[in-house]
C-alpha cells in the first residue's frame, strides 16, 4: 500500500479514537508524522492544526448531550490561553519533557483501568486556584510542544474527582480548541505558512472525528470509555518514550 494512502488511513483513525474522549489527537498526529518522517518544523503547526478542527467537533457533540459544564471549564481556559500563546513563540528541546510526561500518563492509565467511572459517584468540589494553575501549566507545554492539552487535563480531572468521564471529555474538547488555536496564532506570529496537502489531512481528521465524538458523547458507556481513554492514554506515553 502507497505510504501517503497509509498515513491518511491512520490519520482517521487516530481522529476517531482521541475525539471518541474529547480529545483533539495532536500527540497521536505527531506521532504518526515523526514515523512517516515529516519535517519537524511542520509537525507542530500541523498537529495543532488538526487539533482545532477535531476538538471542535468533539465538543459540539458533548455539549448537545448535555454534558458541558461551564464553571468546571472556565478556569482552565482562562489561564491557559496567555500561556499557549507564549508557548506557541518558544522553540526548545522537549525530549525531557516528554519522558517526564510519559511516566505521569502511565500512572494515570494504571488508575483508571483500576476503577469505574460511575455517574452518581460524589464528586470533590473544584478547587479554583488549582485549576488555574493546572491551565497555565499545561498551556504554556502545550503551545511549546504542539499538543492541546486534554491528554494531561483529562486524567488530572477524573483523578481529582472534578466531574465523571464525559463532563471530563466535554471540558477537554474545548480546552484542546481554546489550547490550539493560542498556540497556533503563536506559531503564526514567528512566521509559518501550510502547504496545500493540509487541506486533505483536515478533511479526513474531521471525518473521524465527527464518528469518534458521535459515538463517544452518544453511544459509547462510561465504563467502556474510561477503558479506551487509559488506551489513549498509553499510546501517547509510548509515542513519548520512543520519539524525540
Amino acid at each position: 500500500m502507497d505510504v501517503t494512502i497509509t498515513f491518511y488511513l491512520l490519520l482517521v483513525v487516530v481522529a476517531f479514537l482521541y475525539s471518541s474522549v474529547g480529545h483533539g489527537g495532536a500527540s497521536g498526529y505527531l506521532a504518526l508524522m515523526a514515523f512517516f518522517s515529516f519535517a519537524p518544523e511542520t509537525m507542530r503547526p500541523i498537529a495543532l492544526l488538526l487539533n482545532i478542527f477535531v476538538s471542535l467537533i468533539a465538543f459540539i457533540q458533548y455539549y448537545r448531550g448535555g454534558h458541558f459544564k461551564w464553571n468546571l471549564f472556565w478556569p482552565f481556559a482562562i489561564a491557559s490561553f496567555p500561556a499557549a500563546f507564549i508557548g506557541g513563540m518558544i522553540t526548545v528541546d522537549v525530549g525531557l519533557y516528554k519522558k517526564i510526561v510519559a511516566v505521569l500518563l502511565l500512572f494515570s492509565v494504571i488508575k483508571l483501568l483500576g476503577f469505574n467511572v460511575k455517574n452518581n459517584e460524589i464528586r470533590i468540589k473544584q478547587n479554583l486556584f488549582l485549576a488555574l494553575l493546572i491551565g497555565a501549566i499545561i498551556g504554556l507545554f502545550s503551545g511549546m510542544i504542539g499538543i492541546g492539552g486534554g491528554i494531561i487535563l483529562t486524567p488530572l480531572i477524573l483523578l481529582l474527582h472534578w466531574a465523571d468521564i464525559k463532563k471530563t471529555a466535554a471540558v477537554s474538547a474545548l480546552f484542546i480548541f481554546v489550547n490550539s488555536i493560542a498556540g497556533m496564532a503563536g506559531i503564526f506570529a514567528k512566521g509559518f505558512e501550510f502547504k496545500t496537502d493540509i487541506i486533505i489531512m483536515i478533511i479526513l481528521a474531521l471525518t473521524g472525528g465527527i464518528l469518534g465524538s458521535y459515538y463517544g458523547a452518544n453511544t459509547f458507556k462510561n465504563t467502556f470509555l474510561s477503558k479506551l481513554l487509559a488506551v489513549v492514554l498509553l499510546i501517547a506515553s509510548v509515542k513519548s518514550i520512543f520519539t524525540s
